[in-house]
């Protein structure tokens, strides 16, 4: 959904017209509607520091890294993986980041902030 209709439905949800001269940033205050792919992206960051945080071998951290490869490889790019956008924010270390919930929580607003900006 585009942006301006994004803030068309919140005004309309508010009851506000663009002459009451409401600032677009105000908008989303006050209707107290949460960004869902911001939500989404905390939850994925926090669900990517648990897998990483567990030490007792279940599948969970080897199915992150797992990479099928059955017959010929498909043409064009490579698939994107879940653990992808990810690394982009942390390197091929961010295992090792994730071990320290600081340094991890400290990341999850470097990690959180491309994906409000989408739309």
């Amino acid at each position: 959904m585009g942006l301006i209709r994004r803030r068309a439905m919140e005004r309309a949800m508010l009851g506000v017209s663009l002459c009451d001269q409401i600032r677009n940033e105000e908008i989303p205050r006050r209707n107290r509607v949460t960004d869902i792919a911001q939500r989404v992206a905390k939850l994925k960051w926090k669900w990517a520091g648990h897998i990483a945080r567990r030490t007792d071998g279940r599948w969970g951290s080897k199915v992150l890294e797992w990479r099928p490869r059955a017959g010929k490889r498909s043409v064009g790019w490579p698939p994107t993986r879940w653990t992808d956008d990810i690394k982009r924010v942390d390197g091929s270390r961010w295992k090792e980041a994730a071990q320290n919930r600081g340094i991890w929580n400290s990341l999850q607003k470097t990690y959180v902030k491309p994906w409000t900006s989408i739309g």
